[in-house]
């Protein structure tokens, strides 16, 4: 599957060869991925991409920024989106604050993920197979996909900085569903297309589909829940964007109070960029090596993550954090760990529930007051009722809109095994690992129909 696109390294000198005194940055994407996708049980799509994009960033005397972009790196096309950059500084604002550009580093690159790199159509057929095939013996369809990329980032400036490593992302997802409405939903994601176990995934999908008959309506209220691993990674995303970044508490947008209890004694989050049980990459978009950063302990906020600016202003290091620019989101935590419980399963977390909500995954979620960590939801895909410390009966999707630090507050139990999520909403796949949780009070709002 891997292609050479281009010599990033070279691109990029020949970039900064001709920015004529100007500080600048290059930053060159090269992606080679491949997707399959079935529906109805049967593949429809298969797709290889191989693409490259080349993202410039130009600071002019006086602090004057510009951005441009490409994705055509011949001769005339790099000197074009260099010219463009420099136009776009000279028509904005002086920034009396920026930091300087990051000299030579000796980052050096990950190691590529072969089964990825490689990963053939032939390959992701028989995963598929081996998805359709459960669904077909349980008389469900089969909808998803299995994917297989490697991105490299190279980044250069003109003060001598030149790094670049592949990032390999595989996942493959599933959702079973019947002709009556019912659904259920698997998913599993690694940086190798060899370890996205294919049997638990359709298992899981399955499984909540048969079980998803006649569901129950209950009334909106607090109930004491058990969300599994993708719905608690999808809850660590939106804290990750909306709070864990120095910008936004330095906005007055986070509920991160440095310093202060912000959620439970049992709470211990932090974001490792280089853990390779998550999805490591060695640097940010900066060109800055990637720090564990300390986010939250034993329920105290310990920590933020920072980039070059927000670092600058606080007097403490970078922790390899920043975002491609322009960036008017600040730094973000893209490897986010919550830590494990003790129970031996998730099944352990319903003991002692008299009557609450098992929750599969989330969708349509939105932040509504970011400072209390509000958001607002629905259930999907695999809804239970738990009564007396069994899931018995399905329920319809219910909205919710709850404090998630609050929530967390209630945390009274979690898994010993924690599970890698991703998510893509910042131009590339984030990653979460996190256990399935028991949180004693979650408000749902309303049911659907």
């Amino acid at each position: 599957m891997t292609a050479v696109l281009v010599d990033a390294g070279a691109a990029a000198r020949r970039v900064l060869e001709h920015a004529d005194g100007a500080g600048a940055e290059v930053l060159v994407g090269q992606q080679d991925g491949s997707l399959t996708r079935f529906a109805n049980s049967e593949i429809h799509q298969n797709v290889t991409e191989h693409s490259v994009s080349m993202r410039v960033r130009v600071i002019e005397s006086g602090g004057r920024v510009g951005v441009a972009s490409t994705n055509q790196l011949d001769e005339k096309s790099m000197r074009e989106v260099l010219a463009r950059a420099r136009q776009v500084a000279r028509s904005q604002e002086p920034l009396d604050d920026l930091p300087p550009l990051p000299g030579p580093s000796d980052i050096g690159p990950l190691p590529m993920i072969a089964a990825t790199a490689e990963s053939s159509p032939e390959s992701r057929a028989e995963m598929v197979r081996v998805m359709c095939s459960r669904a077909d013996a349980a008389s469900v369809r089969a909808f998803g996909l299995v994917s297989a990329g490697v991105t490299t980032y190279t980044l250069a400036n003109t003060a001598g900085l030149m790094v670049s490593s592949p990032r390999c992302v595989a996942q493959a997802r599933m959702v079973a569903m019947d002709g009556a409405g019912a659904s259920g939903f698997g998913a599993r994601t690694s940086q190798s297309v060899d370890e996205l176990e294919v049997e638990n995934v359709a298992a899981e999908a399955v499984d909540r589909a048969v079980r998803y008959r006649d569901p129950v309506t209950l009334d909106p209220g607090q109930y004491p829940i058990v969300m599994e691993e993708e719905g608690i990674g999808e809850l660590i995303e939106y804290m990750a964007y909306i709070g864990f970044g120095a910008l936004a508490v330095e906005e007055g947008r986070s509920f991160m109070r440095p310093g202060e209890r912000v959620t439970g004694e049992n709470i211990h989050i932090w974001d490792d960029g280089l853990d390779a049980d998550g999805l490591p990459i060695p640097f940010d978009f900066e060109g800055m090596p990637k720090r564990r950063a300390e986010l939250i302990r034993e329920g105290i906020a310990v920590g933020l993550v920072h980039d070059l600016a927000t670092a600058r202003r606080a007097g403490v290091q970078s922790t390899g954090h920043g975002l491609p620019a322009p960036n008017p989101e600040g730094p973000m935590a893209t490897n986010v760990y919550l830590e494990a419980g003790t129970a031996a399963s998730k099944d352990e977390l319903c003991a002692g529930i008299r009557r609450g909500i098992w929750v599969t995954r989330l969708w349509y979620v939105n932040v509504v007051e970011p400072t209390q960590s509000v958001l607002t939801g629905m259930t999907r895909d695999g809804t239970f009722l738990i009564e007396n410390g069994q899931v018995t009966r399905p329920v319809k999707n219910m909205r919710f809109t709850q404090s998630i630090m609050e929530a967390f507050a209630g945390c009274s139990a979690a898994t010993a095994r924690t599970r890698l999520t991703g998510g893509s909403d910042y131009g590339f796949t984030a990653a979460f690992r996190v256990p399935a949780m028991r949180l004693d009070s979650f408000n749902f709002t309303s049911a659907t129909k």
